[in-house]
């Protein structure tokens, strides 16, 4: 690689790729990400993006800036992905600035493998690396194999069984992999469809809607509390349609109600459930069962399960329809249970373990140890009997459909790979077919557990129908991987795939011209944790064919880099322990580019520590950042983002394998830091970035400054570290943004306790902030936080957590005697709420404020920050559309 400055490192499209990174997170149909879930994927969009423009010349004039950024633009978006000629180009942009060579590229954290991919997609000689086993697999199926056998039609084995290929026009890999699949669900209809029995009018139950049971601890009682978190089954716009319980002879039962069945009953409201939050209510008498005792009778084995409807789909007509169990569908239920018992004993001794999983569920485990705390200890205890079944059956024929693949023409690497991915499509199948998986109304189908980055605890669920083809199905797993396959074949040269530590790497030194990698986001994500749920069953279908990587019990977890206190003894040695481990992953980066190599670091944690742990560890690792961009990531509706303090923005970290400058002394430092992040706070405003995604982006840029000494002191012979560097930074872009905020001139007109207000407003909205980050804040504002929630005001402390309350959630009488601006403007609030237009107005004239712009100027800012379904935001906008009328009123001495 030519030693010059990459396109990256001078300039980049953040706004228009952050749209197309945005825009992707709706995409599924095609997408890697349905070839296997792996968590927190960054977007195609932006690793194409970033990957090209870290492998090209900085432009030399305006017009090459111009040009090559419309490219980069045009070449992220989806659609384009495949373009040939949009490949063809940026292929020969990166050879000509590599010397005519394709550059190596390394991911040593390749996780579900966004990043090599496209690099391949690129011409890259690409190279990627996980030590999760799961990922390695995931891999595999993403970066060599449709590389290798994506384009033949005619596969044959020769004598020394290499493949010869035919046809290069036809992609083979995917036509077997339907077929197959096929195959793999006609043996398992044949051997176990009579547990599904089509009804009379030739209806298939493609699902059944179970509720967990604990008996009412009231003795006068003791009726059986169905737990169910609401009654809905179809809750559309034109469809509603529920389970209505009634009481009868002391026992709880149900009929359907709603349209095409009885009428729903005035008065009752099924979204109203029998159980939150663990504390169930018994619906036979009025007696509440606490949360503590919930869980007790679970652990017990005191709880019970109970089949309550069946869903309903007849083929060649539209919609759904529900009945209540019968009898009958118990008996077919226990039926299923002799057969998984035999079929149990039977494929114990075929395969020499227990096919359905008994590995223990880790505890304690934020990640996934909901369900021990009811009592599902193992793996296995996720399913039901006739889950338990449908799914060793599945994995049972999968691995004869390997031996009679291999068998065949096909050979036996062929068959490998063909057998990989109906593997990945029974893990695909396992999210949607256990007792934590939803039924959701407003769709009317089940929903993989993993909506979020956790197991969760589910007290009603659907058993879904594994067989016949709707959604969650084994058959549509498989067509949806058939479709990512689509979109995987980018090159003629597969990427070389290993499994080690990211902090012992095979390669050796000076080998790679970049490495561009997304490394763990220090407790952000348990992989190793979470994918234990796909690793036991994995170990029972293509276990064998991969015995590097499924030997152990579960999934390895010694070198995984994660901040994890239960794992590593208390959250400071676990902090530690990722910040060490992290530093030798960016020092095996150093190790293994070659002289001034270039390495993107994706970053994205919500806290300030994980921002700590990341930049001492670069600051130790020898590498120079050189830039600094925020890429938008997320959607706009994420599932966490009005309860927490979610950030939309990934921080993409450029850096060079580079000599550095010697010591730099603080003070020095310090002023060239805020002269370099007063221009990059431009850039970041002018490119929309806001709130908590605005401060984190400033660190990247302030490490531009910093991480190009060997070290920072101070005149008393200290060494500077992170958490100096990101107090100095959050002064500076906060100071920046209150500015902004409030359009100049109005930030020294306003109080501590304001400034705080507005920037918690700005940086997190409603969202409740662990005390450390709020604290963090509070000192650029010159605020003691404890004494603030101490004493009646708007800062409430709730256990760990800090909320900044708005106007409806305060009283009247508590803001009787207030004096601060934004107690003022919260009582103005509530009285032009209660139309008290009069002690409004004289409110405003005894504190002065209804003559101040800066009070308008805040209230302005304030409603700004909030999303458009706030309360708070509703009170304010109807309060400031009157502020003409205000002033008129004050002019005209009305108050």
């Amino acid at each position: 690689m030519i030693n010059d400055k990459r396109f990256i490192e001078e300039t980049f499209p953040v706004r228009e790729v952050s749209i197309e990174s945005a825009r992707e997170k709706n995409i599924r149909h095609g997408h890697i990400s349905t070839l296997h879930i792996w968590w927190a994927r960054r977007p195609l969009a932006s690793r194409r993006a970033t990957n090209y423009a870290a492998l090209i010349p900085a432009p030399e004039n305006v017009d090459e800036w111009n040009k090559q950024r419309e490219f980069i633009i045009e070449f992220s978006k989806w659609e384009k992905s495949l373009s040939r000629q949009l490949i063809d180009k940026a292929r020969e942009d990166i050879l000509k600035a590599n010397g005519g060579k394709p550059p190596k590229v390394l991911d040593l954290f390749g996780g579900g493998g966004t990043i090599p991919l496209e690099a391949l997609r690129l011409g890259c000689e690409t190279y990627s690396n996980d030590v999760n086993p799961v990922a390695v697999l995931i891999q595999k199926c993403t970066l060599e194999y449709p590389q290798k056998y994506g384009r033949s039609k005619d596969i044959k084995a020769d004598k020394g069984k290499k493949l010869i290929w035919a046809n290069p026009l036809q992609n083979s890999l995917l036509e077997d992999v339907k077929k197959w699949g096929k195959w793999v669900l006609d043996e398992e209809e044949k051997e176990i469809g009579r547990f599904y029995p089509t009804e009379a009018d030739g209806a298939i139950p493609v699902g059944y809607i179970w509720a967990r049971t604990i008996p009412c601890q009231n003795l006068t009682c003791s009726a059986e509390i169905p737990l169910m978190r609401q009654f809905w089954l179809a809750k559309k716009e034109k469809k509603k349609i529920a389970l209505f319980p009634y009481v009868e002879g002391g026992e709880v039962r149900y009929k359907i109600v709603g349209d095409g069945y009885e009428k729903i009953p005035d008065g009752f409201d099924p979204s109203n459930g029998t159980i939150s939050k663990a504390v169930a209510t018994c619906l036979a008498c009025p007696s509440v069962v606490d949360d503590k005792t919930t869980r007790k009778l679970f652990r017990e084995g005191k709880s019970g399960q109970r089949i309550i409807a069946v869903v309903l789909h007849k083929p060649s007509t539209s919609g759904k329809r529900y009945r209540i169990a019968t009898d009958k569908d118990i008996e077919i239920f226990r039926e299923a249970e002799k057969c998984l018992k035999e079929k149990q004993e039977k494929l114990m001794l075929e395969w020499g373990i227990d096919p359905v999983p008994d590995e223990a569920i880790p505890i304690p485990c934020h990640d996934v140890d909901r369900p021990p705390m009811y009592g599902m200890n193992t793996w296995g205890d996720l399913f039901n009997i006739r889950q338990k079944l449908a799914l060793i059956t599945l994995a049972e024929k999968m691995r004869e459909s390997y031996k009679n693949m291999s068998e065949s023409k096909l050979g036996e690497d062929y068959a490998k790979a063909v057998a990989s991915y109906l593997g990945l499509g029974i893990d695909r199948t396992l999210m949607f077919t256990s007792t934590l998986t939803r039924w959701k109304a407003d769709a009317e189908c089940p929903v993989d557990i993993f909506a979020r980055q956790a197991l969760p605890m589910t007290w009603d669920y659907v058993e879904n129908n594994p067989i016949y083809s709707h959604s969650g199905a084994f058959i549509d797993q498989v067509e949806r991987i058939i479709y990512s396959l689509e979109q995987t074949l980018v090159s003629d040269t597969p990427a070389t795939i290993t499994q080690s530590s990211a902090t012992s790497l095979s390669y050796p030194d000076n080998y790679f011209d970049a490495v561009f990698t997304d490394p763990p986001y220090y407790d952000n994500v348990g992989y190793a944790n979470l994918s234990d749920f796909f690793y036991v069953w994995l170990k029972r279908t293509v276990g064998d064919l991969y015995p590097e990587l499924f030997s152990t019990l579960v999934t390895p977890k010694l070198n995984e880099i994660v901040s994890d206190p239960y794992r590593h003894g208390g959250k400071e040695n676990s902090k530690q322990f990722f910040e060490s481990m992290l530093k030798k992953s960016f020092q095996e980066i150093y190790r293994v580019l070659r002289p001034n190599g270039i390495t993107t670091i994706v970053y994205a944690h919500k806290s300030t520590e994980g921002w700590e742990t990341l930049i001492n560890s670069l600051l130790d690792s020898g590498l120079i950042v050189t830039g600094a961009w925020p890429i938008n990531t997320e959607m706009r509706t994420r599932l966490r983002a009005k309860e927490s303090a979610a950030l939309a923005s990934s921080i993409y970290i450029v850096a060079r394998k580079m000599t550095r400058q010697p010591t730099g002394f603080y003070n020095e430092v310090k002023e060239e830091l805020k002269q370099h992040l007063n221009k990059k706070l431009d850039r970041l405003w002018e490119e929309g970035i806001r709130g908590a995604d605005f401060f984190i982006a400033a660190i990247g840029s302030a490490i531009e400054v910093f991480g190009k000494y060997e070290k920072v002191m101070d005149y008393e012979g200290n060494i500077v570290r992170a958490d100096r560097l990101l107090e100095e930074v959050r002064k500076i872009s906060t100071d920046y943004a209150v500015h902004q905020i409030l359009h100049n001139g109005f930030a020294g007109e306003i109080t501590d306790l304001t400034r705080f207000y507005v920037l918690y407003r700005w940086n997190y909205g409603e969202a409740k902030v662990q005390f450390d980050e709020a604290n963090k804040l509070a000192r650029t504002c010159s605020l003691d936080l404890p004494r603030e929630w101490s004493r009646p005001g708007f800062i409430k402390k709730e256990k760990e957590f800090i909320r900044v309350l708005g106007p409806q959630e305060r009283n009247l009488a508590d803001l009787k005697d207030a004096s601060e601006l934004i107690d003022i403007l919260h009582n103005v609030l509530l009285l032009w709420e209660k139309s008290k237009r009069e002690e409004m107005m004289k409110l405003l004239k005894d504190t002065g404020y209804g003559d101040k712009e800066a009070f308008f100027r805040v209230a302005q800012a304030v409603s700004e920050t909030l999303p458009i379904e706030s309360k708070e935001k509703k009170l304010l906008d109807g309060f400031l559309a009157g502020k003409e009328r205000l002033q008129e009123s004050r002019q005209r001495k009305l108050f």
